[in-house]
């Protein structure tokens, strides 16, 4: 069922401006849409193709990861001016086909950076320290002090993998742990006083850690996998806190059970759905998946780390903003 929420009076005409609203989202985004005339309309339930013979009437779209925007879908949408996606990747958006089109193309990595940050080193420091381990054993009567004893994150080295918004964030947090942190990405000069940029070999050399914070891409699509893990020459620490896809579960657990990978903190998974809201509904989980959930020093969960309170407002705050500051632009043309 459709909701609109009519524009009230502002300085600028974006009134011409219908913006189809596909996914729930912090109310701050519609009021302040809203609030600067535009026109919003909510539609959280309608099928795809449903979507598709109306798209023609909107100029805007905001969407988290309901479904794909690809070809077929932006034929449809002759009068597209923009796509803002509430989150940090593009990847559910063809984005040639959509850029081909004149189509403006938003994200708010910005939005849930701290919240990835604070996530990512919350999962490695419970790795180090073995706190999932430790609580269901004492849960259940067992008090295990020396099997618990952890390991510390002062003077290890972390290499972090893609040093943008979410990467920067997580090089921050670890500033006051005395430890070296290593940076690769495929942009030149991205180190900062938090992170020093190396080739991806120096930091397959050194790292005791590996943390991706990467989009996925053709290039960074099956990235860590058997060849990769074999590259690097210490028994290492992996975090992913990036996309499911960009990881080989299988030889991911294969390294685990040979000690290669010491331990994973995995929020992302290699099986989730392109919408990320489900993973669990088929009786014939794969194989590398059963042997996860079954492995102590694997710590998984689903898909939040850049899911917080905070985050989903300020993700609405920074999607506004940049829709606003766009058609400001576009209005003065």
């Amino acid at each position: 069922m459709l909701q609109v929420k009519r524009p009230r009076p502002c300085t600028l005409n974006f009134s011409f401006l219908k913006i189809l609203h596909l996914d729930t989202n912090h109310p701050l985004l519609l009021e302040t849409l809203n609030s600067e005339g535009f026109e919003n309309v909510e539609d959280y339930s309608s099928s795809e193709e449903a979507i598709k013979k109306i798209i023609h009437n909107y100029q805007g779209i905001v969407i988290r990861s309901r479904f794909k925007i690809d070809a077929s879908f932006l034929d449809a949408a002759i009068n597209l001016k923009f796509i803002a996606r509430v989150g940090a990747g593009l990847e559910n958006i063809d984005t040639p086909y959509a850029e081909s089109k004149g189509i403006q193309l938003i994200s708010a990595p910005e939005g849930n950076r701290n919240a990835v940050g604070e996530h990512a080193l919350g999962m490695l420091l419970s790795l180090f320290n073995k706190l999932n381990k430790a609580d269901k054993e004492v849960k259940a009567g067992q008090w295990n002090r020396e099997a618990n004893r952890g390991v510390e994150l002062n003077g290890k080295t972390v290499g972090i993998i893609g040093y943008g918004n979410m990467g920067k964030s997580f090089a921050k947090k670890l500033k006051g742990f005395d430890c070296e942190v290593l940076c690769n990405d495929i942009k030149p000069n991205m180190g900062d006083e938090n992170a020093r940029q190396v080739p991806l070999a120096e930091l397959q050399k050194k790292a005791d850690v590996i943390s991706l914070h990467t989009p996925w891409t053709p290039s960074t699509d099956k990235m860590i996998d058997r060849t990769f893990i074999t590259a690097v020459e210490k028994p290492f620490w992996l975090l992913n806190t990036a996309r499911g896809k960009s990881v080989v579960t299988s030889h991911v657990v294969s390294a685990l059970e040979t000690g290669k990978i010491l331990g994973a903190g995995l929020d992302v998974l290699e099986f989730e759905k392109t919408s990320f809201e489900s993973l669990f509904d088929s009786e014939a989980l794969p194989q590398a998946l059963k042997q996860l959930l079954t492995m102590d020093n694997v710590l998984l969960s689903p898909h939040v780390a850049g899911w917080t309170i905070e985050s989903k407002e300020q993700l609405a705050k920074v999607i506004a903003h940049k829709i606003i500051v766009s058609f400001k632009s576009f209005n003065q043309k």
